[in-house]
């Protein structure tokens, strides 16, 4: 089964409020997803820290099996 990009892009959105999220699929299965996102809930957080709040968010996704593998990439906005 194939991510629905919107849903996901909007999963993150919804967790991160304010956020600017962008999700493409990396290998055309829908399975192997990227993400860049700038939040502002990012400030004062450690890398590692930030990408748990992004895949905090798809949780779902992960365990119902739709997506395989997220690349995250975060920064603040501005």
């Amino acid at each position: 089964m194939a991510a629905d990009l919107a849903e996901i892009e909007r999963m993150i959105a919804e967790a991160l409020p304010g956020a600017r999220v962008s999700v493409i699929d990396e290998t055309g299965t829908g399975d192997h997803l990227r993400a860049k996102v700038a939040a502002p809930q990012f400030e004062g957080l450690s890398r590692i820290a930030q990408h748990r709040l992004v895949k905090a968010a798809v949780a779902e996704r992960f365990d119902d099996g739709t997506i395989h593998a997220l690349s995250v990439r975060t920064e603040l906005p501005g």
